[in-house]
């Protein structure tokens, strides 16, 4: 049985060939919920010499039909963004919002270094630029904050830390014990820096052989923190799959699903500038319902939902961790 339900009228959000920063490619969506409406910042293509991407924004107040402003969300004004702005993910701590997204140190066909900057906003018209947070580390990206603050024991004052999940190539090697790109934990003492990083989880499955990412931030249920997550397969198909994480310290995972929970089956997910992609990045709740968020192809933004309770007993279920 199928977990997640793809809605019916998807890609949600495709290219506006009438606005010349997302006229050809919008996808890799991230959203917030703030009781009323569904916020959203998305990854934009323009053209594809340079292939520079940019973030836009859209609303939408039942989660599936989203209005976009006409201009460009997070404007690239710092040297460091200027070859692009990728894959935004949003976390809500407090009264803050904090935004990570991709920055390149070359355009992208030319094999660049990969960073992760941080911007934190109030009400997603005035965005505070904190700088590239990832300089200890190559090649990082699918960076995301926990929505709580924790206290687990690094001599840090009750619940100061910031727990950041992050995907850094550079530490993919024999001394880790590990040769594919994997999700890390990092518990650090500001939101601007990376530290004390531990390793999550790894390529397990055929279906993840390749590398695996960090999606959405955490979300926190009875059983665990619910952690949607992308896998990569040797053939380069991209599918979804999610993990529970201990409550009181998410370093300890609790169950991981052996299967996909989503992959790409649909025209939409199968064809489009890379092909065989489902890529979440973004989750809310509304009702008990988890919508998740993804990015289909490399070319259009998409949802599907599921029941929370029926995801969290399906992944216990489904179990890969004793």
């Amino acid at each position: 049985m199928a977990i997640f339900h793809r809605y019916s009228k998807n890609p949600i959000l495709t290219p506006n060939k009438n606005n010349w920063w997302e006229s050809k490619a919008v996808f890799n969506c991230s959203v917030s919920y703030d009781g009323r409406s569904v916020h959203m910042l998305y990854r934009a293509i323009g053209e594809y010499d340079q292939y520079i991407s940019r973030i836009g924004y859209a609303s939408s107040s039942d989660g599936f039909q989203f209005d976009r402003r006409p201009n460009i969300a997070i404007l690239p004004t710092e040297d460091y963004e200027k070859h692009g702005m990728e894959d935004p993910r949003i976390t809500q701590i407090d009264d803050k919002i904090f935004v990570t997204y991709v920055v390149l140190s070359e355009y992208v066909k030319n094999h660049p270094k990969i960073f992760s900057a941080l911007a934190v906003t109030k009400n997603y018209d005035e965005f505070d630029k904190l700088g590239i947070i990832t300089k200890n580390f190559d090649n990082n990206k699918d960076v995301i904050f926990f929505p709580d603050k924790f206290n687990i024991g690094y001599n840090f004052s009750d619940n100061s830390s910031f727990l950041i999940l992050h995907r850094p190539t550079s530490l993919s090697n024999p001394d880790y014990q590990i040769s594919r790109p994997s999700i890390w934990l990092s518990i650090s003492s500001t939101e601007s820096t990376l530290s004390n990083s531990v390793l999550l989880l790894k390529p397990e499955q055929d279906w993840e052989e390749l590398k695996v990412g960090a999606g959405p931030s955490p979300i926190k249920t009875k059983e665990g923190w619910l952690l949607i997550y992308h896998g990569v397969s040797a053939d380069k198909v991209y599918r979804a799959g999610a993990a529970l994480l201990d409550l009181d310290d998410p370093r300890k995972v609790i169950a991981r699903t052996k299967q996909p929970i989503l992959e790409p089956e649909e025209g939409y997910e199968k064809i489009g500038d890379v092909n065989n992609v489902v890529f979440p990045t973004g989750t809310v709740l509304i009702d008990k319902k988890i919508f998740m968020y993804y990015g289909g192809a490399d070319r259009v933004c998409c949802v599907a939902s599921a029941n929370l309770d029926e995801l969290v007993e399906h992944i216990l279920k489904d179990s890969i961790v004793a």
